[in-house]
C-alpha cells in the first residue's frame, strides 16, 4: 500500500478513521445484544439522562454536531424507540425525552461508555500524540480559521 503524505487525502483518511472507531463500536453494542445500536445514540441518551429533556438544538451545541446532524440521530432514535419528540415552547421547538426502553439500556450503556473511554486513553496512550488532544487542537484552529479560508489563501498565492 501507498503511504501518501499526512497532507494528501486527509478527508479520506480522517473518514477511514472513523469508520474503523465507529464501525468497531457498532460491533461491541451488537455484542452487548444491541444490535442495530448506533454509537451517535450514546452520548444522546447519556446528556438527557444525566440532565433532563433537551431541544435539538440545545443537544447539537452540547454535543457539538449541527442541527441537522442531531435532528437525523433523533429521528432515527425515535423510529428505533429510544425517544420521544414533545413540542417545545414554540412552534419550531421540539423537546426530546428519553422512552422506557432507553431507561432500560442505561446500565449497559454505562459500562461500553466506561469501557470505551478507557479503551480511547489506551489508543491516546499508543500514538505518538494523544488523538484526543489533536482533535480538540483541529477543532479550535478550525473554529479560528475554516479551512475554506486556508485553501483560499493558498489559492491567491503564487507558488
Amino acid at each position: 500500500m501507498d503511504h501518501a503524505p499526512a497532507a494528501q487525502f486527509l478527508g479520506t483518511r480522517l473518514r477511514h478513521l472513523l469508520d474503523l472507531l465507529e464501525s468497531d463500536l457498532a460491533r461491541v453494542y451488537t455484542d452487548l445484544g444491541l444490535p442495530g445500536f448506533r454509537p451517535r445514540y450514546t452520548p444522546v441518551i447519556r446528556l438527557i439522562h444525566t440532565r433532563g429533556p433537551h431541544s435539538i438544538r440545545d443537544l447539537a451545541d452540547t454535543i457539538g454536531v449541527t442541527h441537522s446532524a442531531i435532528s437525523q440521530t433523533v429521528n432515527q432514535m425515535r423510529r428505533d424507540g429510544l425517544v420521544h419528540l414533545h413540542p417545545g415552547p414554540d412552534a419550531r421547538t421540539r423537546i426530546v425525552h428519553l422512552t422506557d426502553h432507553a431507561h432500560t439500556l442505561l446500565p449497559t450503556l454505562d459500562a461500553e461508555w466506561t469501557a470505551t473511554t478507557a479503551a480511547a486513553h489506551d489508543l491516546d496512550a499508543e500514538l505518538p500524540h494523544p488523538l484526543t488532544t489533536l482533535v480538540d487542537a483541529a477543532l479550535r484552529a478550525l473554529h479560528d480559521k475554516p479551512l475554506r479560508d486556508r485553501v483560499h489563501h493558498h489559492l491567491r498565492t503564487p507558488t
